[in-house]
């Protein structure tokens, strides 16, 4: 069967010198986009990550320091991934958490002004595990009943989670082959995250929230009134850079809406004296 696309889908998948999505880099990106309109794409390229591989990731994926000494940097490489990107929606196997989060990451570390917004996010990973509770090799085998062959391979992982995909779509008759669904499914948490890593979110009433730790669940405004130093330590913590910027737009439109009110506040009083001063001066006829 084929995907219902509204929207190109851009499936991909990332191998990086290790899992802190705020420090390690990409050291390997595998794409592969499936137009609305039927045609086919990839591209997957290695990348100096500019520090090391550690021994674990090396392990699991097998890309080494040698491997990738001469290829293009993420600065280097940022137009070209922006542009085989475009405006598709992004999926992967638990992209939502990883891949997502660590591509904003990088983009944002380079200065590039990629918009990673008005896409929608669908995670293979979160179906699966709300469906089957299983790993992407026995995703793979459940679904499509075959043996995953170079596992941890950026390009084998991406055309299986694509696999894997279609099938999940065409076996379960509660998943509409529809992007949005998809992706609305793919979310795990009950608030709507907005800074990719989970850290800050929405709450029911659309208002920004902290999404984990003491002040899990509180509006960002609230915490701000009431531990000021809260906000301080978010950005200079060891938080992902996009978390950072998205809790500092946040905190903006929090300081100009408190700038509004105290402007209306003063402007409500200068009204209110300017019309005490006037009943003062038609009672002594002056």
């Amino acid at each position: 069967m084929s995907l219902n696309l509204k929207n190109d889908l851009c499936v991909f998948d990332i191998e990086s010198t290790g899992l802190d999505v705020s420090q390690d880099r990409i050291v390997e990106i595998s794409m592969l986009k499936k137009s609305s309109t039927g045609e086919e794409s990839s591209l997957t390229l290695r990348l100096n990550p500019e520090m090391e591989i550690s021994k674990e990731s090396s392990e699991i994926h097998g890309i080494t320091q040698e491997d990738i000494k001469d290829a293009p940097t993420f600065k280097e490489a940022a137009d070209q991934i922006a542009d085989f990107i475009g405006s598709s929606d992004l999926a992967g196997f638990n992209s939502n958490k990883f891949d997502i989060p660590m591509l904003a990451e990088e983009f944002l570390r380079v200065g590039h002004s990629f918009d990673m917004r008005a896409r929608k996010f669908i995670d293979v990973q979160n179906i699966f595990h709300k469906m089957e509770q299983r790993t992407l090799l026995a995703a793979y085998k459940f679904y499509c009943d075959k043996e995953l062959i170079n596992a941890h391979s950026a390009e084998a992982d991406v055309i299986a989670t694509y696999e894997v995909l279609k099938a999940q779509v065409e076996r379960y008759e509660e998943l509409e082959n529809d992007m949005d669904f998809l992706a609305e499914f793919s979310t795990q948490n009950k608030f709507k995250i907005i800074d990719f890593a989970g850290r800050l979110a929405e709450n029911e009433k659309g208002e920004p929230v902290y999404n984990f730790g003491k002040h899990k669940g509180k509006t960002i405004e609230e915490v701000d009134r009431n531990e000021p130093g809260y906000y301080g330590w978010m950005m200079n913590g060891n938080f992902p850079r996009y978390t950072k910027a998205v809790l500092k737009a946040e905190m903006e439109k929090i300081k100009a809406k408190r700038q509004e009110n105290k402007k209306a506040r003063l402007e409500k009083e200068e009204k209110r004296m300017e019309s005490k001063i006037e009943a003062l001066k038609n009672k002594f006829g002056k």
